[in-house]
């Protein structure tokens, strides 16, 4: 190979190299997000290390269960910027299909998982139909109307869905000699599914289905004009983001062990909506941010139900109108902020001390 050959490849490789080198370095967390998600996991693991009690353990269950469904949320809100409201009723097709599973079949929280998962997912297709022709708050509200529709027809399912008394679920029981059935048990389950879905949600929002539902959110004429199908895009991330919301209903129904209509009516969507802007729903430690400062914490300081009401009020308005990345992108903003002001300060004293070395005495 003679000397041009060889430089028009070495400039080819170098060429190919720089889109792959870029995309690493967009995939991979950098080494702050490192440090902060190594220092949540481990908090989150040693709770029940720290002898918290039956009611903080319980209301860490109750949170954990609900940032799983709002990391799948996040998903057609935070990347494609879809907001539905339908996420609670999903959570209840979840739910449901595994009581009604135990109850009719005999079959155990792990079997019925997969059927809870397939069963959300599809009706969150049909609930993400609807943006296909309407979006924005159009489609909010229609969300809600399916969430409530669904709570009605639980209320008028007769025996099948046990009406407005709801079923009961047996308890979880010993699987591979560990009893889940114990409440630290019961709360690291709910833990590890949390943290895988915390994990899944930063791959799909750092994969090129990701990239592509962005471009979809910023502008959806352009890349339908670049050939992206968007509608499949649209409909996809909603069936993704109802898997979470089985497996969250299929845990919350073995951890409460009954479920009723009203745990899954439009009101609880609502507040998940609050949770996903509060925390933020375009990071990875958002939803479970959310999930923490308004069903966590009001429960344990036993902040009074209407005060947490109107404080909800009013942080949903806080957030919409000052902070619409949620308290995780201000945090970030804040921590970058105060990094290059150090570092602007470490240049500024280094010119000075070489200004004053190279000046005539």
């Amino acid at each position: 190979m003679n000397k041009d050959a060889s430089s028009a490849v070495a400039v080819a490789t170098a060429s190919t190299r720089r889109p792959i080198q870029e995309r690493r370095r967009q995939f991979w967390p950098s080494r702050e997000l490192m440090v902060v998600a190594a220092l949540v996991v481990f908090g989150v693991l040693v709770l029940p290390w720290l002898n918290p009690g039956y009611r903080i353990l319980s209301f860490a269950i109750t949170t954990g269960v609900t940032a799983i469904v709002l990391y799948g949320m996040a998903i057609p809100f935070g990347q494609a910027g879809i907001m539905s409201l339908g996420y609670a009723g999903l959570m209840g097709f979840g739910a449901y299909t595994a009581a009604i599973l135990s109850r009719d079949f005999g079959m155990n929280m792990w079997e019925a998982m997969p059927f809870s998962a397939v069963v959300a997912a599809v009706c969150a297709g049909l609930f993400g139909l609807p943006s296909l022709r309407i979006s924005g708050h159009h489609f909010a509200i229609t969300t809600y109307v399916m969430c409530e529709l669904l709570r009605i027809s639980l209320i008028n399912g007769g025996k099948f869905t046990g009406a407005a008394t709801g079923l009961d679920v047996p308890p979880v029981g010993t699987v591979l000699g560990v009893n889940f059935n114990k409440l630290g048990n019961a709360y690291l389950l709910v833990a590890a599914f949390m943290l895988a879905s915390m994990l899944i949600a930063y791959l799909i929002a750092n994969s090129k289905y990701g990239r592509t539902l962005r471009s979809i959110r910023e502008n959806e004429q352009l890349a339908r004009s670049v050939g992206i199908n968007t509608n499949l895009y649209k409909v996809g991330a909603f069936m993704l983001s109802g898997l979470f919301a089985g497996v969250g209903g299929d845990l919350q129904a073995y951890n409460f062990r009954h479920i009723s209509p009203d745990l899954y009516g439009g009101a609880t969507s609502l507040y998940f909506a609050l949770m996903v802007m509060l925390g933020g729903p375009r990071t990875i430690f958002g939803p479970l941010t959310g999930a923490v400062i308004v069903t966590f914490l009001p429960e344990v300081m036993r902040v009074d139900p209407v005060d947490s009401r109107i404080a909800y009020g009013l942080a949903l308005i806080a957030v919409i109108m000052l902070l619409p990345g949620g308290i995780i992108a201000v945090l970030e903003r804040g921590y970058q902020w105060g990094v290059a002001a150090v570092h602007g300060a470490r240049t500024s004293v280094s010119r000075r001390l070489s200004s004053l070395r190279g000046a005539p005495r």
